[in-house]
């Protein structure tokens, strides 16, 4: 992170800190950069699939279950079915509680039926309860959820992650080792090549897969 504001310091450590004034700002600084590049973006290295635990589900929730979101979670992306093969197809007969458009809503529902797929991504909302614990609200049965799950393990990280992050983090550390307009501007300048660099690893990250939505809705249904 120093290094690219120009800093010759040689951190041997930064948790805890070596005692360096440069280890101390990465420090501080290292894990919100981290997270905050998790947060913008569905990573592959930071992608899983997790079971969601039932919890209570508050009165006037307008949801028909609740589920506590998994630790270490930064991000719910989709919440699904137990065993949809991808965000957007499943074995409807397998699916608990649920429930397919029936002939009012098709004109051709046995057709819906037949293709044994449907639009998978259930709504969803996500709240706080009174002492802080965070709760995904459903109407999907023995739900599980799609997260992006806070990643420690730097050797997990894609190349490309690595160095937009280094440039994101530096970002954050020129105001304060270098102080003033100076710092401002360079730190404006780190910040620049992350976004740059952001733009092509997100790029990158997303042609790792290929899954294209089988979607069956009404206005399919009705042709």
């Amino acid at each position: 992170m120093v290094a690219r504001i120009g800093d010759e310091a040689n951190i041997s450590e930064i948790d805890p800190p070596d005692g360096s004034i440069q280890a101390e700002h990465c420090a501080r600084f290292y894990p919100i950069a981290r997270d905050t590049l998790l947060e913008m973006h569905d990573w592959n290295f930071a992608t899983k699939r997790v079971p969601l635990t039932p919890t209570t589900l508050p009165s006037n929730a307008g949801f028909l279950y609740a589920y506590l979101v998994p630790a270490n979670t930064i991000r719910v992306i989709a919440v699904l079915p137990p065993d949809a093969p991808d965000n957007y197809s499943a074995n409807l007969g397998a699916i608990p509680g649920y429930r397919s458009y029936g002939p009012s809503d098709y004109e051709n529902a046995s057709d819906l039926l037949a293709a044994k797929t449907a639009y998978m991504p259930q709504d969803f909302a996500i709240e706080s309860l009174e002492d802080g614990t965070q709760i995904i609200l459903t109407n999907m049965e023995q739900a599980s959820a799609r997260v992006t799950f806070r990643v420690t393990d730097t050797t997990k990280f894609s190349p490309m992650f690595i160095d937009t992050l280094g440039w994101y983090g530096a970002s954050m550390v020129a105001g304060p080792m270098i102080k003033g307009d100076v710092g401002a501007a360079e730190s404006k300048r780190c910040l620049q090549f992350a976004m740059a660099l952001l733009k092509q690893a997100t790029a990158s990250d997303a042609r790792q897969q290929q899954i294209r939505p089988q979607q069956n809705v009404p206005w399919i249904g009705n042709r």
